[in-house]
């Protein structure tokens, strides 16, 4: 097995002392810049790395975030959501040479005691937080451990629940005139930071997009709509069934005509879910699924029953992806910089371990693109 090269291996090659090493490599005064200079050049000729190990228990930063994901594992083999957002976190971190260490636990309180468990170890620097939760016991814990992070959807305060969500004054502002909907305004690139010490945010404006769901579908005629939501207990997910209710109160709709049903995001309940709601007395003629999966699989159940999309029924997925473009017919979409999504996330994270304040991030607004699959309703309907 090859040994790994030491400071004593880069002192020989180099022709200079241990503890002149030791200052060119963490950028200490004692050296010159023309021996730092040759010492790190040597190092890299080794492949010399830092021991994240020992970087740690001497007080330095570990080089490295975590992300831990509380998901049902059969839920992540097929939605891509996961995939991009990690994807454009990545590309952030290997550019400034930090490690992402990720991973999977079935619950919250899992997820918790590997927060615990890397705090204890000084495994990680500071973490991403996905999925907040409408009652979140993370912010309390993380704030009290004071381990930097980043939330990823809504800002959280410590003591749990939403900071500022969308439809209750936040960005979004709220009150709003009948329709039609005005156009979006571009979110703030920034926005006040949340009421914690150490948690920043970065979120996507799930209100907005779904008021552009419900004014595509109200303007094509579409006045019985069902939203197939995900989990119930995520923050987006009560964010979103929320705004389809506004923004259906305000055109006259009732719940009767336009509601949500819950899911866990896999194509099984979002199929179960769709059979469901098709065979009850007054069907509904549009279908909002919370991902593309979903969407996919509830087109499919269509089929099989024997209604035409869209000629019986219109459907909407809310992230777009290959599937919704090669499905047939072709779904109607919300498109986003989902990579972007990320890469924001980790820039706000880096900058909060340089020193600078936590802070809000709003991302570009979800744009609905409309395609095959969504059209006026039969006219008896």
């Amino acid at each position: 097995m090859a040994r790994r090269p030491t400071i004593k291996d880069i002192a020989r090659q180099a022709g200079v002392s241990e503890s002149a090493v030791s200052f060119a490599l963490n950028d200490r005064p004692g050296v010159s810049q023309d021996t730092r200079s040759r010492i790190r050049r040597v190092a890299e000729e080794l492949g010399w790395q830092p021991n994240s190990a020992a970087r740690a228990l001497s007080g330095e930063r570990s080089g490295a975030v975590g992300l831990v994901l509380a998901r049902p594992a059969h839920t992540l083999g097929v939605e891509s959501f996961f995939l991009q957002l990690v994807s454009g976190i990545q590309e952030v971190l290997s550019a400034a040479r930090t490690a992402l260490l990720f991973q999977v636990v079935e619950d919250i309180d899992a997820e918790c005691a590997v927060y615990r468990r890397w705090w204890a170890e000084r495994r990680v620097d500071g973490v991403l937080v996905v999925d907040p939760r409408t009652s979140d016991p993370r912010p309390a814990l993380l704030e009290g451990l004071a381990l930097p992070a980043v939330t990823i959807g809504e800002a959280l305060s410590p003591a749990g629940g939403a900071v500022g969500g969308f439809g209750d004054g936040g960005v979004d502002g709220g009150g709003r005139g009948p329709s039609p909907v005005p156009s979006p305004v571009p979110a703030p690139a920034s926005a006040p930071a949340p009421s914690s010490a150490t948690l920043s945010s970065v979120r996507a404006d799930d209100a907005g997009a779904m008021a552009q769901v419900l004014e595509h579908l109200y303007g094509l005629g579409h006045r019985r709509i069902v939203h197939v939501a995900g989990l119930p207990g995520l923050a987006h997910t009560v964010r979103r069934m929320e705004s389809l209710r506004a923004e259906a109160a305000r055109r006259g709709l009732g719940p009767d005509q336009v509601r949500s049903v819950v899911t866990d995001y896999s194509d099984a309940e979002g199929a179960a879910a769709t059979r469901r709601v098709l065979a009850e007395p007054d069907p509904p003629t549009a279908l909002v699924y919370d991902n593309d999966v979903m969407a996919v699989a509830g087109s499919a159940v269509a089929a099989e029953l024997g209604i035409p999309v869209p000629g019986r029924l219109s459907i909407v997925a809310w992230d777009d992806s290959a599937l919704c473009r090669v499905t047939h017919p072709r779904l109607t979409a919300l498109v986003r910089d989902t990579p972007g999504f990320g890469r924001l996330a980790a820039e706000e994270l880096l900058a909060v371990l340089a020193g600078s304040p936590p802070g809000l991030r709003i991302s570009e607004r979800p744009r609905l693109e409309p395609r095959e699959s969504t059209a006026p309703p039969p006219a008896h309907t």
